[in-house]
């Protein structure tokens, strides 16, 4: 079994340490692929007129406030990389927690978890990469739309956990039995249960059943079998439709 993760706009950026190397994330076979979005990436983000760096804050979907994300994307190619679950530093990864996780939770995890991103494709949680900002909705100058290059290249086989958003879930259809989840929030109204979908502690949610997965030490070959092995940690699972789990919590 796979879980699939989004990425996280808040990174930290290592301090010390090698720069990346391609060659050694996951699936070493797409260094040529993300080699050359992170070219153009540099490229256009080393552009320093006034003009240019306002054209790569467009591209990017970044405001004028950002412009430092700019100057670090320039540099990615000498910048110090660390583990990617360091890297990412967003709500999910800070409910996960990967740093804390015993020896075999974290090697559970690592076997296991792959996070989905624009620059990269796809990276495992010990995967060193170096902080960056490329969201999977840009579209680089001389190679185009990131969903649509990656989608042509990323093949993961289920059976998979998919704990992506939507724009990250579209880089890549798993094939074999998938299921992806959302978490909704329960509490009377009324006197009448009501349920609502949530979004910041959706992540956070995940975070922590990803966590709990890897503590369990778990195997499941099958959705059923994720399905059961939630509920053995306490969680409430529904499945409304094929390829769909709803985590139902009563607090947030």
């Amino acid at each position: 079994m796979l879980i699939l993760l989004p990425p996280s706009e808040g990174k930290t950026p290592a301090v010390r340490g090698a720069p990346v190397d391609l060659g050694r994330l996951w699936r070493p076979e797409l260094a040529t692929a993300r080699r050359r979005v992170l070219g153009k990436l540099v490229a256009m983000c080393k552009r320093s007129s006034a003009r240019s760096v306002a054209d790569s804050l467009t591209v990017l979907g970044l405001s004028d406030g950002q412009k430092g994300e700019i100057a670090r994307n320039a540099t990615l190619l000498e910048a110090p990389a660390a583990p990617a679950a360091e890297v990412y530093t967003g709500v999910l990864y800070e409910a996960l927690d990967a740093p804390t996780l015993s020896a075999a939770a974290h090697q559970w995890l690592s076997d296991r978890a792959l996070i989905f991103s624009g620059l990269w494709g796809a990276v495992r949680l010990d995967d060193r990469i170096p902080a960056y900002r490329c969201s999977i909705g840009v579209s680089l100058p001389g190679l185009g739309g990131l969903t649509a290059y990656w989608k042509k290249r990323l093949v993961v086989d289920g059976p998979v956990l998919d704990l992506r958003s939507g724009a990250y879930a579209a880089m890549s259809v798993p094939t074999g039995e998938a299921a992806s989840m959302r978490v909704l929030h329960e509490r009377p109204v009324g006197g009448v249960p009501k349920r609502t979908v949530v979004s910041h502690f959706n992540k956070a949610t995940k975070g922590r059943i990803v966590r709990a997965l890897a503590e369990s030490g778990a195997a499941p070959t099958s959705i059923g079998e994720v399905v059961g092995t939630l509920r053995d940690l306490k969680y409430t699972v529904e499945e409304p439709a094929p390829g769909r789990l709803d985590v139902i919590v009563t607090e947030l």
